[in-house]
């Protein structure tokens, strides 16, 4: 089975159509509108994963499925990992098989997400309801340059995951919502938990 290494890096976005004329402005095309993405993670009893800093994740974007694997991230200027990854058919039948086999729900989180290239690399700008982000994915000097052309300099770069994200906006916020969703927040928002 092949894996990728996946070179990241995030930032705050304060104004997506701000952005979104920049990304044009470099030469970027959108490649998929704003679509809906659900993602939830998965972990064993004791929190194995988490516990070897692995991620297990099915993902849903628009009618796609996904299930991906990351491996112990290496956190320099950029965020890099190992990455395997492969479509699924029935995303409900994955999360039954994963639930057979001793995994449970760990954390969900989702987004609104809008995919950007330029031919060399990745760009997505996620609306999520802890607020906007940009990812921009490739190798690292193309990443630098492109964030460069965005107006965003290293000191701006994010290296964490959604996950770490929320944990800290809970933190920040003493929120005691359990998952990124626009549901969970707006319940807690009107006081149901």
């Amino acid at each position: 089975m092949a894996s990728t290494r996946e070179i990241e890096i995030k930032f705050r976005v304060a104004d997506t159509r701000t952005l979104a004329r920049k990304l044009r402005a470099a030469g970027f095309r959108i490649v998929t509108k704003r679509s809906h993405e659900m993602n939830t993670l998965y972990d064993l009893p004791g929190e194995v994963l988490r516990g070897r800093q692995q991620l297990l994740r099915l993902r849903q974007y628009g009618s796609e499925w996904t299930l991906t694997h990351k491996a112990k991230k290496k956190t320099g200027r950029h965020s890099s990992r190992e990455e395997l990854e492969t479509v699924v058919a029935d995303g409900k039948k994955m999360d039954l098989i994963l639930r057979a086999l001793g995994y449970a729900q760990s954390f969900r989180y989702e987004k609104l997400r809008a995919e950007w290239t330029d031919g060399k690399g990745q760009v997505v700008v996620d609306q999520t309801p802890i607020g906007n982000f940009c990812e921009i994915e490739g190798a690292p000097r193309w990443i630098d340059a492109t964030a460069r052309k965005l107006g965003v300099s290293a000191a701006d770069y994010i290296t964490k995951n959604y996950a770490t994200l929320f944990l800290e906006w809970k933190d920040r916020t003493k929120s005691r919502v359990e998952e990124m969703t626009f549901k969970a927040m707006e319940r807690s928002k009107h006081g149901r938990h």
